[in-house]
């Protein structure tokens, strides 16, 4: 089982990035997918969750209007799309995908947003 994200980096202030995770080794098809964050110093938090089909999707207040979580079943990918990035976002990023009592985690992506 793997979960690999991708996309990280450094952007100034408004800029965008687009994170991937790549997951191999499970059925993707048959798990949500979160994505969270882990600020220096903090608690790792959720910031935004899709469902098993991509039908559902759920953000944080702190990135809802921001942050768009997508799927590709075909490819076995998860996408999270970030605009109007604010130095607040800076974290590392990480994903999680998660059946019933089974759960998986990727190994982080780091995004600095500052000018």
């Amino acid at each position: 089982v793997q979960l690999v994200e991708s996309g990280g980096g450094l952007v100034q202030p408004g800029g965008s990035l687009r994170l991937s995770c790549a997951a191999s080794g499970f059925t993707f098809s048959s798990y949500g997918i979160m994505w969270y964050q882990q600020a220096p110093g903090k608690e790792r938090e959720w910031v935004a969750g899709i469902s098993s089909t991509g039908g559902t999707t759920n953000y944080a207040d702190s990135v809802k209007g921001r942050f768009t979580i997508s799927r590709d079943n075909v490819k076995n990918t998860v996408y999270l799309q970030m605009n109007s990035l604010k130095p607040e976002d800076t974290a590392v990023y990480y994903c999680k995908a998660s059946r019933g009592l089974y759960s998986y985690w990727g190994q982080g992506t780091q995004v600095t947003v500052s000018s």
